[in-house]
């Protein structure tokens, strides 16, 4: 008897079907049978066999997208195969005994108990986080005699300004300067080396990452525990540095991090993209409700920004994370205080009417603010892309020692940028008076030290967002936003105070304070926070959940909505869509319109451009060198290559796949045909009566058969669209849908296909074909802007080696911040190098392309797109 081997060699014994079972019944590629019934699983199919290859098909290689079409109608099927194991264990008379009982209970409840491990694990980590990040911040200036360990807070426990247990390094003001700035380049180089060394996805913020993952993105490695652990570790060491970056857009990678990796013990999500992404946007939720200690912002930081689907489950889910999250994070009290975040405040007095002038006038400035720095930012990054990415550890230690040289002069600039908004928010009554803010005669002194608080910590956060540490651009804005906010405060403070009786004045109340300069800066905070990030609910949410004020919700709303008003001017959306459109990450954003007025053969990649697999008469071998030589990560099936009538799709997973189990049942002869879809001569109305020549089953018993069946992996019902249809209607279609490709098909024949890469190059010629006066890749502008570049890159480049230099003599050869040649043990050396998304370059179109005024034929259409589905070799 022939012994019963897997489906899936590798993975043992399993029950094998026969040639009447193995028929097209079981293609794992189909959903429109699925969902009809025809193809119905058999019954001696069991749920394990079924997962267990579907686990193999579904391996989506890096920098590839999910199909989520596909990927639901292989969920149904496993679901299938499962209700059917499950008839049959009640029509063999089986009792549903306690056990069952008790795994019946467990597997509904599995996501509950994944949200609740997770939302434990990201309050641990913040905590965590939160007390290091401290420590080290404080420990530039100075150390605490009765431990070590504590920071200046701690260490002086119910004191008001400082005590005697708290020292400086030195009674020295130049010595503490030198230190301060050492301080700062041990903690930059460190963190740069780490991330650079073990885990380059750790640097930067991830929120656009993380974006595009959930919408199904393929990114290996940076939700992984490699990246979780270097994260953790290297962004206390960013912050403490002194650089203008921030640990709350960084805590949704961690948090983010931290449910991928818990999730994975769990076999249902382990096995299921759709799942596992539902418990990503809840992450995220958490993410952020440890950072702002705002679980309900959150749950709408989650639905606004980053998740494309979020059905009302996933917002229950997110809900109890990010509540389980905050609640363990409030049993641990980092700070002692009962407070969730340092800069957490409580207004009690209320606001006048006549105030909403200013409060309009820092909307305003959140609005430009945001606008500013993400079109300067992204001159940096390109800067630092085609210059920088070889020398991300000098950068990170260059960037920290002139932050140190030029903040520490400035009182709200030498400290840490949490500990900054919480003095800067606080009212002047009965709270620490932190350098003089409300003191009459240091007034000007102190506006003074807020303008240049706010134009430096503008520009270092241009040219530090996106350095290779871990770095978040929220609380940077924030601070930018506050110290504009007070500076606005303090100088409407002065003008009441300079006229009392002014009829502008009228609605204050004698012998109480009017004017409250720091609700000032916490509306600039929120506005500088809606106009790099474009929110406006979530942030509106936020701020309250941090102050606690209900009466200041609508001047936040007022500010928020001015903010938004002045966004609407620059529609590219924030930093995260910005830095998504440079990484040329495949996204559609779900919160843009459109109006192209063209149809999808404008932007179809034609068909003599793709490549086709004829249903028969194509040999192994060529099958194989058409997988080597190609980069496309599907290809449509055709009746044959002249009529090219469409008859399927099969997905390069699958077919290599199923051209290495074929192999691996006997060796196959490089001239054996194959076969895609079954012949009409043996086509019968039920899919399940098809019985293909040859299976993998009778490869081994029969050697002179030279036809293989690949039909089953092939689907027979890929979603294809008319030449004629709108380009928003398939711009839709990606979103709500979530295809990997739409095929073009005309009367039946393949005309063309349409990627999202393709949509979006076309969304960009259109934007830049309106755009009057643009000139793009090419004239006099581009050519300054390039010997710019490379002046200054050599400046830089002299500048580094310079420093390089004089770090590797002082340690003797023990640091090295270059990366020439090697004398001795670099301990901040890089193992590995670069970070994957430095290879990776803004989705554009050809030069030659153009935009054409009228839709041609499908037969006529010619463009340059080249079709390589998200793959990161094509880009």
């Amino acid at each position: 008897m022939r012994s019963r081997h897997s489906i899936i060699g590798a993975h043992g014994s399993a029950y094998r079907p026969s040639i009447v079972n193995r028929s097209s019944s079981r293609r794992f590629s189909t959903i429109s049978g699925a969902e009809s019934g025809l193809e119905g699983v058999q019954p001696g199919e069991r749920e394990d066999d079924i997962t267990e290859e579907i686990a193999e098909i579904k391996r989506y290689e890096d920098f590839t997208t999910i199909d989520w079409v596909q990927d639901a109608a292989r969920e149904q099927l496993r679901r299938r195969a499962r209700q059917n194991e499950q008839a049959g264990f009640y029509e063999r008379k089986g009792r549903f005994g306690f056990r069952n009982a008790i795994w019946t209970a467990y597997d509904a409840g599995q996501a509950w108990i994944v949200v609740t491990l997770v939302g434990i694990a990201i309050g641990a980590n913040a905590a965590f986080l939160n007390i290091v990040t401290e420590w080290l911040s404080d420990v530039k200036l100075g150390y605490c005699t009765t431990a070590f360990y504590l920071n200046e807070s701690f260490c002086c426990w119910g004191e008001e300004n400082g005590c005697r247990e708290w020292h400086r390094w030195t009674s020295i003001w130049p010595v503490n300067y030198l230190l301060y700035f050492s301080f700062s380049l041990i903690f930059a180089s460190t963190s740069a080396a780490l991330v650079k060394a073990f885990a380059p996805y750790a640097a930067g913020s991830g929120i656009s990452e993380i974006k595009c993952i959930i919408a199904g993105f393929v990114m290996k490695g940076f939700l992984g525990f490699q990246t979780l652990f270097i994260k953790s570790i290297a962004l206390p060491l960013a912050i403490a540095s002194g650089l203008s970056v921030g640990k709350e857009g960084p805590s949704v990678h961690y948090a983010v991090c931290t449910g991928n990796v818990i999730s994975k013990f769990f076999a249902k999500y382990k096995r299921n993209a759709a799942k596992t992404r539902e418990i990503l946007s809840a992450c995220a939720a958490a993410g952020v409700a440890v950072a702002f200690g705002s679980p309900i912002g959150g749950v709408l930081f989650s639905l606004e920004e980053m998740s494309s689907y979020f059905p009302l489950k996933t917002m229950w889910r997110s809900y109890f994370c990010a509540l389980v999250a905050t609640f363990v994070l409030a049993a641990m009290n980092p700070f002692r205080t009962g407070q969730l975040v340092m800069f957490e405040v409580r207004y009690d007095r209320s606001w006048h009417f006549f105030e909403i002038i200013f409060f309009i006038i820092i909307g305003i400035f959140g609005g430009l603010y945001g606008a500013f720095v993400m079109k300067w930012n992204l001159r940096v990054q390109a800067f630092r892309k085609k210059y920088l990415s070889k020398h991300a550890v000098l950068e990170a230690t260059l960037l920290a020692g002139a932050t140190a040289l030029l903040c520490f002069p400035n009182p709200f600039l030498k400290i840490d940028m949490t500990e900054s908004l919480e003095f800067l928010f606080l009212e002047c009554e009965g709270a620490y008076d932190y350098n003089g803010l409300c003191e009459k005669n240091n007034r000007w002194t102190n506006v003074f030290s807020l303008a240049i608080a706010t134009i430096l910590r503008t520009f270092l956060v241009i040219i530090t967002y996106g350095c290779k540490v871990p770095a978040g651009i929220f609380v940077p804005s924030m601070a930018i936003g506050a110290s504009f906010g007070r500076m606005v405060g303090i100088i409407v403070q002065a003008i009441h105070e300079s006229f009392p009786q002014s009829q502008f004045f009228a609605a204050c109340e004698p012998d109480v304070p009017c004017i409250t300069p720091g609700t000032y800066a916490f509306l600039g905070a929120g506005a500088a926070l809606s106009g790099i990030m474009h929110l406006t609910v979530s942030v509106v949410v936020i701020m309250f959940e941090l102050t606690g004020a209900l009466a200041y919700i609508l001047p936040t709303m007022i500010v928020v909505g001015t903010t938004k008003a002045i966004t609407t001017l620059f529609p590219k959306g924030g930093i995260a869509d910005r830095m998504i459109w440079f990484n040329g990450f495949p996204f559609l954003d779900s919160k843009e319109e459109h109006t192209f007025h063209v149809s999808v053969s404008h932007v179809m990649t034609p068909s003599p451009r793709i490549t086709l697999l004829p249903s028969t008469g194509m040999t192994l071998g060529a099958l194989e060198e058409m997988l080597r030589n190609s980069k496309y990560q599907g290809f449509p099936v055709v009746e044959d290559l002249t009529k090219k009538v469409l008859l399927g799709y099969v997905g390069r997973t699958e077919l290599r796949y199923a051209i290495d189990r074929a192999k691996k049942d006997s060796a196959l002869h490089p001239q054996a045909k194959c076969l895609f879809f079954a012949p009409l001569s043996v086509a019968v109305r039920t899919p399940s009566a098809i019985i293909p020549p040859v299976t993998f089953d009778q490869i081994a018993e029969s050697s002179s058969v030279q036809t293989i069946d690949f039909s089953r992996f092939v689907d027979p019902t890929p979603l294809s669209v008319h030449p004629r249809l709108p380009l928003e209607t398939v711009m839709e279609l990606f979103k709500k849908l979530g295809p990997r490709v739409i095929l073009v098909e005309y009367k039946g024949s393949l005309t063309g296909l349409v990627t999202v890469k393709d949509c979006l190059k076309y969304q960009f010629k259109a934007e830049t074909h309106g755009r009057e006066g643009a000139d793009v890749g090419a004239g006099s502008s581009t050519e300054s802007v390039d010997k710019l570049e490379v002046w200054l890159w050599d400046k830089m480049r002299r500048g580094g080696e310079w420093s390089a230099g004089l770090v590797g003599r002082w340690s003797k050869g023990h640091i090295r911040l270059g990366s020439g040649e090697v004398r001795g043990p670099g301990l901040l050396q890089a193992v590995d190098g670069l970070d994957p998304r430095d290879e990776r370059q803004a989705i554009l179109p050809l030069p030659d392309d153009s935009i054409e005024e009228d839709t041609p034929a499908p037969s006529e259409r010619s463009s340059d797109v080249e079709l390589r589905d998200r793959n990161h070799d094509s880009d």
